[in-house]
């Protein structure tokens, strides 16, 4: 946690990991997306979002975020370049002939890039998000930047832009098993391996994009998985094991992965990883 829990990255290789797209964004938008709706609902509720609201969200992947923003009666755009499976899923949650009556008719959802979410009848946005966290793996924020300084020419100025990231590894239980990744992926921790999260990413990020950071929050978003097989499906869904499976085989990360859920596996079977996120907001100037 465009778009995912982390920005997603090639293999040493260069070469995406064979993997049913579909299935995985399936397993995405069933299993793992709502694990950040504390995040969002903590963001939407302190920029009080409703009916005068024009959201433009980045990486917006399946859209549940889109969502939750367009049920306060948020106009929303959503836009994401790379993952088409994901955002098939969002044109059929959010778009009025999925929907009928009970969205707006401004919704819009854009495979490509922030400057094709833009045209002369559209006003400015008043609320750009990223929510994808960083601060998972090294380079994870690579991009990022560019991205939100081809996004915020078309806010109003004073907009708020959200960042999210990944909090200190010693609250987020996650972190053990994302360790998992990086051992079979990259052992020498070059580029693409696991990192703990530092206190200013967000801010340096925001900074480079010509953003002033103005105020922060953490939320708790703890990952609940109905049994082993769950949480195997929605962790391998945010595309950060790819690389794993790339240099070993799906067999060997599916082990390794389950045997790393185990001690956050319960008595009843479920499995609970409590996580605390980050968000930052930034102004355009």
């Amino acid at each position: 946690m465009t778009p995912t829990l982390v920005r997603q990255h090639l293999t040493h290789t260069g070469e995406a990991p064979r993997v049913d797209r579909c299935a995985r964004a399936r397993d995405w938008s069933e299993i793992q997306e709502r694990m950040l709706v504390p995040l969002y609902e903590a963001v939407y509720e302190r920029l009080e979002v409703g009916t005068g609201t024009r959201v433009l969200g980045l990486g917006c992947g399946s859209g549940l975020a889109l969502l939750m923003a367009a049920s306060r009666g948020a106009a929303v755009t959503g836009v994401d370049s790379s993952h088409p499976e994901r955002l098939a899923l969002a044109r059929e949650r959010l778009l009025p002939e999925a929907w009928g009556t009970r969205t707006r008719a401004d919704t819009r959802i854009v495979d490509g890039r922030p400057r094709d979410a833009a045209d002369a009848e559209t006003p400015a946005y008043t609320l750009v998000t990223a929510f994808e966290p960083i601060g998972c793996l090294a380079g994870d924020s690579e991009g990022l930047a560019g991205l939100l300084a081809a996004a915020t020419p078309l806010a109003e100025r004073g907009a708020p832009v959200v960042l999210a990231g990944w909090g200190p590894p010693e609250r987020c239980a996650t972190s053990s098993v994302l360790r998992v990744a990086t051992k079979l992926a990259d052992p020498l921790r070059g580029t693409g391996s696991w990192r703990p999260a530092l206190r200013d990413d967000l801010e340096e990020v925001a900074q480079r994009a010509g953003l002033k950071p103005d105020g922060s929050g953490r939320v708790a978003c703890p990952f609940g998985y109905a049994g082993v097989d769950s949480a195997l499906r929605g962790l391998l869904s945010t595309g950060l094991f790819d690389a794993a499976i790339s240099a070993t085989d799906q067999a060997q990360v599916d082990k390794e992965v389950t045997e790393a859920l185990h001690p956050h596996q319960r008595r009843d079977g479920t499995v609970w990883m409590p996580n605390v996120f980050r968000y930052l907001i930034a102004r355009v100037p």
